[in-house]
This record gives C-alpha cells, structure tokens and sequence, in this order.
C-alpha cells in the first residue's frame, strides 16, 4: 500500500465564478492558514473522556458488511486503550450527499458530545454526490465549511476519502473529489486518509466489491482494508495514543 498523495485538484471551467473555491473571493480560496481546534479543546492528563463521532454515509455505516462491523467498528475495536474512556457513534446514513451531512452533523452530535472531555468528528463524504450531481466546487465547500466550523468550535477533525468502484467512469470522478478533499484538508492542517488510490487496483479490494450483492459496497475485507488505512495513516497520532 502507498502512503498518502499531495495531488492538486485541477480547475474547471466555471472557476470565474465566486460560488467556485478557486476563486479569488471565495473564502475557501483565501491564504490558506493551518486550522487547529481553537482553545476550547484540550487534552487533560491522565484518563482522557473522548467522544468520537463519525459522520458519513453508507460506506461509514458500514453497509454490506455481514459482521455489521464496517471500517468504524474495526477502527473504534483498535482504539481501546487504559488511557481513554471512549464512546463512538456511528452517525452514517445511507445515501447521504456532502450537503446531508453537513446541514444534520452539528445538531447529531450535540447531545452525543454533552459532558465529554474532547470532541472528535471523523468525516467521510462524497461518494453520493458523485452519483447525484452535486458539483465538484459544491462538494468541496461543503466539506470545506464543516471543516471550517468544526475546528472553530473546538471540535478536532479527521476525514476518510473516497474508496474506488468497479466502474471507471465513476472512479474517475471519485479521483477528482479525493484530490480535492486532500487539498482542502491540507490547507487547514486537517489529517486525511486517501483510500482511492491504495485500493483502486487492490485485487482483495476488488474481489471484494465482485462478490458483494450490489458490487459497490465491500464485505468484511474491504471495510478491514479500509480501517487498515485509517490506522496506518495518522489516525493514533490525532488520538494522541503513543502506545
């Protein structure tokens, strides 16, 4: 498997526009500083109370996967340590577009995080919108805004990219929306797991994908390939687990 890519999302035709993130006056376009969660969030000594919550679609929720485990469950199993008091919510819903997620996550996670010590939303988003539509530059600004009020609210962030179909020209497509996605976590500091390309040519990704019902969603080895790249690229370091 690769480690993580530096890809630039390339322009497109309607970058005149201000709506476009590549626009000058778009505020996703600004000097790019390096967002970190505001003062409100910190890491006390001792047994750490976090509060994880994971924010998404079918691919979060762990659809298709006949243990019901999904990539959430085999990376929350891993994340087990004397140090913390852990409770993770799978807040996935199945055909959820970039824009679902980030018009429901803040009122989902509210009561889930009342009384904990640190804050944490793992995001995942993308796939439906390139089945529905939903533009590249729209897509990218909605990851961009959670993003963006997350960390100024003291929540710390965390983003799993896109997995690759069957099908090359919706794989086409998830390629532009992940290189997209990683800039835009790169402009703000904010970890992110590229799955696309580890996996577009992974042949137990893609028996996997082969042999489920509807060959889009993955069955136990495809959400386990999928949990080894989150736990393999940063995810104890953003935990702050050091053994």
């Amino acid at each position: 498997m690769t480690g993580q890519p530096s890809p630039t999302p390339p322009r497109d035709a309607h970058s005149d526009s201000p709506d476009h993130p590549d626009h000058p006056d778009h505020p996703d376009h600004a000097a790019a500083p390096k967002f970190t969660p505001s003062a409100e969030f910190s890491i006390v000594e001792g047994r750490r109370d976090v509060g994880l919550c994971f924010v998404g679609a079918s691919m979060t929720a762990g659809y298709g996967d006949p243990k019901g485990l999904g990539w959430v469950g085999r990376v929350v199993s891993r994340t087990q340590h004397p140090d913390l008091d852990l409770t993770a919510y799978n807040l996935g819903v199945r055909g959820d577009t970039s824009g679902d997620v980030m018009a429901r996550w803040r009122g989902e996670t509210a009561a889930r995080w009342a009384n904990r010590g640190e804050r944490r939303l793992i995001i995942s988003v993308g796939a439906a919108d390139t089945l529905s539509g939903v533009s590249l530059a729209r897509s990218r600004l909605n990851l961009a805004n959670i993003l963006d009020e997350a960390t100024t609210s003291g929540i710390a962030a965390f983003v799993v990219g896109l997995a690759p179909t069957l099908d090359p020209e919706v794989n086409a497509r998830i390629e532009t929306l992940s290189d997209a996605q990683a800039d835009v976590c790169s402009r703000r500091g904010v970890a992110y797991v590229d799955c696309y390309r580890p996996l577009v040519a992974h042949d137990q990704w893609l028996s996997d994908l082969n042999a489920s019902p509807d060959r889009v969603h993955p069955g136990q080895a495809g959400y386990g390939l999928i949990a080894w790249l989150v736990l393999h690229h940063g995810w104890y370091d953003w935990m702050r687990i050091t053994s």
